[in-house]
């Protein structure tokens, strides 16, 4: 189901992991206080992107729920590991940044309650324990339809933790419930918003335990993958909204804020409801990998709804391009992001491998050290497109997000108008569901900075897609820091070459880049605004 990530750089790996106990493991508290002397010692062989072993002995603290009234404390936990003692020399994590590494992909339940390491999340793409009180549950394992969403985060953030915990950092790794989670009623009880509720109470706990727990807890930088980084991405933009309060307060999240310091947000699949329209305008010309062609009055017609929408947007480009719209927005794709990624990749190659690939992709012009190209171009060199149209609200609710929008019995629901009105199950109103516009509301980061700008959002972001990747727009995560630069936000955003869903080619740059902004080892704290 997850789509590997294909890395240029060393792997991260961990040799023999040895553990011996300081005392006994932590576990969950309705008191919501965090034990500091619930930890394990463990030491991890880490090799970094250099190619470089460092010796980390670190605390561990298995699963501890963050929440005082979890529905399913499986996936309402989160574990702790923070560094002691780096290749022979101790080291105080008291005021490390803390990286909030989330492993959801494809909006499906991620638990760490089995975990026994750092870097021990995982996305569960079926299973999963009962709500509190409840008989045992069960998890429909949500098969690919036709479009083949899953939209699983492939691990592309994995090597994050690792080297986070060599650089100092501190790493919480948080669960949460996901949308195929089900009680033993039939009732749905992990679709929308509820994975953003528990990263929100994750957060909340681990500010209300300034003090105890280690880290800096005004430097939390989030990072995730696909749907993962389309949730830390909503973490970034909706820190303390009052919009979520009701879900928390139904949790007994800690009271305490759920403002986080920087984003990493690896292929976000977000802006859901504008989603197909943004995907058609990308991929729209291109066949599926079948050779067959996708129904092109479908095509036409989302198009023309992501030019209202694009238009409605009133963003303008980064580096002074002027206003994004539908007609150029190919351009600014192709001279912000494309050729850029392209020369990076070209200029990092050897000779006789620059000739080689050049050879091979005649479409490129080299010419000065850079890359040039046109949009039509590029679409017939990435090829055949994932989905079919559309790609996320499908008329027959075969699509992850269709199950992402379940409610109550129901597993699959339209979010769309456009998708509703062209639903093909017989299943429907052929409208949308009267709550839905709230939900969307609740899982869109464009939201809370468009309808409702907030000032308690990150003002640091690190966000990644790779220019192969066919599982959402380029639109989508463009928009994104379009919008954030247009507010004044760092925006640290770029395009891996020749990559798919899940890249993470620089991971050891992402680390430089927490460090750069948070201030850490530097003696002073980054700015929050």
């Amino acid at each position: 189901m997850g789509i590997g990530a294909t890395a240029g750089v060393a792997a991260v790996g961990g040799i023999a992991l040895s553990a011996q106990a300081s005392s006994n493991p932590s576990s969950s508290s309705d008191s919501l206080t965090f034990d500091p002397d619930g930890y394990s010692k463990l030491t991890k062989t880490i090799t970094d992107t250099e190619g470089t072993e460092h010796e980390v002995t670190y605390h561990f603290w298995k699963a501890i729920t963050y929440v005082a009234d979890p529905v399913d404390a499986t996936y309402q936990s989160l574990i702790v590991s923070a560094p002691v003692e780096i290749d022979g020399k101790t080291v105080d994590p008291t005021d490390a940044p803390i990286l909030l590494a989330n492993s959801v992909g494809g909006y499906m339940p991620s638990s760490v309650a089995d975990a026994t390491e750092v870097g021990g999340g995982g996305s569960a793409m079926g299973g999963g324990a009962a709500p509190s009180g409840a008989a045992p549950s069960s998890a429909t394992s949500a098969a690919p339809g036709a479009n083949g969403n899953t939209n699983a985060s492939g691990g592309a953030t994995s090597s994050n933790q690792l080297l986070a915990l060599a650089a100092g950092y501190v790493v919480i790794e948080p669960g949460a419930r996901g949308r195929t989670l089900k009680n033993s009623g039939g009732e749905y009880y992990g679709t929308a918003p509820a994975a953003i509720v528990d990263l929100k109470a994750a957060v909340r706990y681990i500010r209300a335990n300034k003090g105890l727990i280690p880290g800096d807890v005004e430097r939390i930088v989030s990072a995730g993958t696909s749907a993962g980084g389309a949730l830390s991405s909503l973490l970034g933009a909706s820190g303390d909204s009052p919009v979520y309060e009701k879900y928390l307060k139904e949790l007994g999240a800690a009271d305490a804020s759920d403002a986080i310091f920087a984003v990493g947000a690896w292929c976000p699949i977000t802006d859901l409801e504008h989603a197909d329209g943004a995907y058609e305008w990308n991929w729209g010309t291109n066949d599926l990998s079948t050779g067959a062609q996708v129904d092109q009055s479908v095509s036409k017609d989302l198009k023309a709804q992501f030019a209202e929408y694009q238009a409605g947007l009133k963003l303008r480009g980064l580096d002074g391009f002027g206003p994004l719209n539908a007609r150029n927005y190919d351009d600014y794709l192709v001279e912000q992001y494309l050729q850029p990624s392209a020369t990076r990749y070209l200029t990092g190659l050897s000779d006789s491998d620059r000739e080689t690939y050049l050879a091979a992709n005649t479409f490129i012009t080299w010419s000065a050290g850079k890359a040039t190209f046109t949009w039509a171009d590029f679409l017939t060199h990435v090829g055949a497109r994932k989905k079919d149209t559309p790609a996320f609200d499908a008329f027959d609710l075969s699509a992850g997000e269709n199950n992402e929008f379940g409610a109550g019995t129901t597993e699959n629901r339209h979010f769309t108008a456009y998708g509703a009105k062209n639903d093909t199950t017989g299943l429907g109103t052929k409208r949308v569901a009267a709550d839905i516009p709230a939900k969307l509301n609740l899982m869109n980061p464009m939201y809370h900075l468009m309808e409702k700008v907030n000032d308690r959002r990150s003002r640091h972001w690190w966000i990644r897609l790779g220019t192969n990747d066919s599982d959402t727009s380029h639109v989508i995560s463009a928009n994104l820091a379009a919008r954030l630069d247009n507010l004044g936000d760092d925006v640290n955003h770029l395009y891996y070459w020749d990559q798919g869903h899940g890249a993470n080619t620089d991971p050891g740059d992402f680390i430089t880049w927490i460090a750069e902004v948070t201030g850490h080892g530097k003696g002073k704290k980054g700015k929050r605004n």
